[in-house]
């Protein structure tokens, strides 16, 4: 029994000695962690601040002042995403599996207003921090200015041609001729179409947004001017600076279907898609005529300031605002509502363009005679921030 009980501790300690040998023997493969690197832009320069998130959990790296970012340990598949607020990237997340120094990410902030100067440059503000953020050298000036917040395309008259310009590189990708004199832009977020009145020809050139080619053009009124469309309805409302009237264009068949008469020297045109009513400046009438998109006729007439020009409507607010270039200096704020005027804003000198953010509640106007910018907000109907942009600044479209 003993002899039995003493074979079997040798036996056992044989035992795990060759277990021990073995395993010692055996190597054991080593985890290999590699590192990442690169850099966030935001209108071709370097943004701070950005939080870049791995989809391990156990690490985090926030770029420097020239959007640099690195980091190490990092193991197997790995998802890289920035974040920072009030910015949108492209593309939104990139995985990993290696080392790599090319991990780039490109940044956008919905809330991006752009502006017009007479200096043939496009001020580009930050919605966000009203601040200056870049200069695009495009535009003639004086001149209208479109954006389509869906496919991102800011477009700007040009010397008879429209400058299509990509909102995230702010850089410009396509030049389009059109007709004579163009005017002012209007665009169909909806069907992608861009609409251009010609001035000199009286037409409108109509723009694919797919192909960046003219596939119509349609014969308006006199000297036509501004340009407001209804995505809901595709309706066009173009005004006739010449003869007083609004041509009304059908979107789906490129024609005109009616003439509506307006005041004196219509000018710009806004549309409430929301309520279906199209608002149309008459400046030598200080007047706001009022047109229904269902009957096409004139239902209201609503006094404004001095040489009204330009005009903006939030279809969030059922609020309609309209720059008096006058000797006011103001912007009109009318309820649509009751079609009245229920405040009168004091602005910087020679008001012209009007843009609007409907999410922020934010008007943009832009003041011909003093370089500037006057932010409002549309709660307290206040001016919240003046913004220096470039020479005599005139049409503005937002980003949002």
């Amino acid at each position: 029994m003993r002899s039995n009980r003493f074979k079997f501790l040798i036996l056992l300690g044989g035992l795990i000695t060759l277990i021990f040998v073995l395993s010692s023997c055996m190597s054991v493969p080593s985890v290999t962690s590699y590192s990442v690197s690169g850099q966030v832009t935001y209108n071709g320069n370097g943004l701070a601040g950005v939080t870049i998130s791995f989809s391990d959990g156990l690490h985090s790296v926030t770029t420097n002042s020239q959007g640099y970012w690195s980091q190490g340990g990092l193991t197997g598949s790995v998802t890289v995403t920035p974040s920072l607020s009030g910015y949108t990237f492209t593309p939104s997340s990139i995985t990993v599996t290696g080392p790599s120094n090319n991990v780039n990410f490109f940044a956008s902030a919905p809330n991006t207003i752009y502006v017009t100067n007479s200096t043939d440059n496009i001020s580009v503000i930050n919605g966000q921090t009203n601040t200056v953020v870049t200069t695009i050298p495009v535009g003639n000036g004086q001149g209208g200015i479109g954006v389509n917040p869906t496919t991102n395309m800011i477009y700007v008259l040009d010397n008879n041609t429209v400058s299509v310009i990509n909102g995230q590189t702010n850089t410009v990708v396509a030049t389009i001729p059109v007709g004579n004199d163009p005017y002012e832009v209007g665009v169909n977020s909806m069907t992608n179409m861009i609409y251009v009145s010609n001035n000199g020809d009286n037409t409108v050139s109509v723009i694919n947004g797919q192909t960046n080619t003219v596939v119509a053009t349609i014969s308006v009124g006199k000297l036509p001017v501004g340009i407001g469309v209804n995505p809901t309805t595709n309706m066009i409302y173009v005004s006739n600076n010449g003869d007083n009237t609004v041509s009304l264009i059908n979107g789906q068949t490129n024609t005109v279907v009616a003439t509506i008469p307006v005041g004196n020297e219509p000018w710009g045109v806004g549309v409430n898609p929301t309520t279906n009513m199209i608002y149309v400046v008459n400046m030598y009438g200080n007047t706001v005529s009022v047109i229904n998109g269902q009957t096409n006729n004139v239902v209201s007439t609503i006094p404004v300031g001095t040489g009204p020009i330009g005009i903006g409507v939030n279809p969030t607010t059922n609020m309609i605002y309209v720059a008096n270039l006058g000797n006011y200096n103001t912007v009109s704020v009318i309820n649509g509502q009751t079609n009245t005027v229920v405040a009168t804003i004091s602005v910087g000198i020679g008001p012209v363009g009007i843009g609007i953010n409907p999410t922020t509640n934010m008007i943009y106007v832009a003041n011909l005679g003093n370089n500037t910018v006057s932010v409002i907000n549309g709660q307290t109907n206040t001016v919240v921030a003046t913004i220096p942009v470039g020479n005599e600044p005139y049409a503005i479209g937002v980003l949002y």
